[in-house]
């Protein structure tokens, strides 16, 4: 059986020329925010949606400043990154009306962090029964919303709670 599952629009955000090799650093550093995902910026950390969602709307929150390291991060990288993820929570319950979350962490390459040099939070909208036959036995995901669409729909929701 052949297991490829081609996907060329995912090259852009692989063969990328430049930058640092950390799209947390790389993509607020470029002010695209629109083409990059980027929903929201603080004073201490970003919202930004996740190119390879597991869910339509998957958000991940970071600080600017690179590192990996929990235990180093001021109170204040920490209340607003916390502040950031319930914001997240919020505006993807008025876009997306989903019936979950699920919301971690995870620090270093062990524990399955995609990039482990740069710590972010991932908000994962769910709703019951939205682990299919393609995620368990294909180990596809179906997203029914591109980025873009996700983008303008969250994009809208964030402007309005923000006044």
């Amino acid at each position: 059986m052949n297991e490829n599952l081609f996907a060329p629009w995912r090259m852009k955000y692989i063969d990328r020329a430049g930058g640092s090799g950390n799209i947390f650093v790389d993509l607020v550093a470029e002010n695209e925010d629109e083409k990059n995902g980027i929903l929201y910026r603080g004073k201490h950390a970003f919202v930004i949606l996740n190119a390879f969602p597991y869910t339509s709307g998957h958000l991940m929150v970071a600080p600017y400043r690179e590192t990996n390291d929990l235990p180093s991060m001021t109170d204040e990288e920490l209340l607003e990154i916390n502040q950031l993820v319930a914001r997240s929570v919020k505006w993807l319950t008025t876009a997306f009306n989903p019936q979950g979350f699920n919301i971690g962490v995870n620090v270093g390459s062990a524990a399955g962090a995609g990039i482990p040099i740069h710590i972010h939070w991932h908000v994962v909208p769910r709703w019951n029964g939205d682990t299919n036959f393609m995620t368990t036995v294909g180990e596809v995901r179906v997203q029914p919303l591109t980025l873009e669409e996700a983008y303008a729909k969250l994009k809208g929701i964030i402007d309005n709670d923000l006044g």
